[in-house]
């Protein structure tokens, strides 16, 4: 779906990183922006630095709270109508080793990271497929693939992400509704989400280019967004070598498992 002065995108997240980098990117493109995040103040600043570039409105939404996002839905469709492009992107992450976890973190990691985009999307799909067309973008992760130490919970969450995102992508194109479905898996991106991790061999993402890519593959209506490249090729790796090659490979020679050794994440 092409992004031009007639799109409405909305896109959780979207006071930092890379969702901020997509919001200014589909403004220029001529976009009605409406952006959701917890952080007021995050809001404020980014309506501020890129009001002159279009229109954009912010909501304080706590993704993880059902009713924050039904009652928030429901206001953005009597302010704005119906959204043409939905982004999912919140996400957390809290790096540490399984068993050091809280239940309090399992249960909010999965509440944004999983739980919040089939929340979200519950409340924007039926008009998009009643209106004949919109699109879905989630951003998951190449997490949503790979297993990978001190980091088990957003996994989990990822490959959830992964495989409803697609699900939904079958489903749409089953019933013929012209609603277009992206999964986005990326590998790290320098956000400060990810502060301390260390990769060997395979590049971390610059945030510019990532939301480039993603705002590239939603007007392609791609089914994938994965980078860089070899991220394409961890399923049919997996799928050739036995578990303990492909761990060796990973581990050892790639130094996957060893990315989230040093891991700080964002203050």
């Amino acid at each position: 779906m092409l992004i031009h002065s007639n799109t409405k995108v909305l896109i959780t997240g979207a006071a930092s990183g890379i969702g901020k980098i997509m919001t200014r990117r589909a403004l220029e493109k001529g976009a009605e922006l409406i952006i959701w995040d917890i952080n007021q103040n995050g809001i404020d600043t980014t309506i501020n630095e890129f009001t002159h570039l279009g229109k954009i409105t912010g909501y304080k939404v706590d993704v993880s709270s059902e009713s924050e996002i039904i009652n928030t839905a429901q206001l953005v469709k009597q302010n704005h109508g119906n959204i043409d492009i939905l982004i999912n992107n919140a996400g957390m992450v809290v790096g540490k080793y399984f068993h050091e976890h809280s239940t309090q973190e399992i249960n909010k990691t999965m509440a944004i990271n999983a739980n919040s985009l089939m929340l979200i999307t519950l409340q924007f799909l039926p008009d998009m497929i009643q209106n004949g067309g919109g699109h879905i973008c989630n951003i998951a992760s190449s997490a949503g693939f790979i297993s990978n130490p001190k980091m088990s919970v957003y996994v989990a969450s990822k490959w959830a992400a992964t495989g409803w995102s697609d699900s939904l992508r079958i489903e749409m194109e089953y019933l013929n509704t012209n609603v277009k479905v992206t999964t986005v898996t990326p590998y790290y991106i320098n956000t400060g989400m990810f502060d301390g991790v260390k990769s060997q061999i395979i590049p971390i993402l610059k945030p510019e280019y990532a939301a480039k890519m993603i705002l590239k593959g939603i007007e392609k209506d791609k089914i994938y967004v994965s980078m860089p490249l070899g991220m394409h090729f961890i399923r049919l790796t997996q799928g050739i070598l036995p578990v303990k090659a492909f761990d060796f490979v990973a581990g050892k020679i790639l130094g996957i498992y060893h990315t989230m050794d040093h891991f700080k994440g964002r203050v």
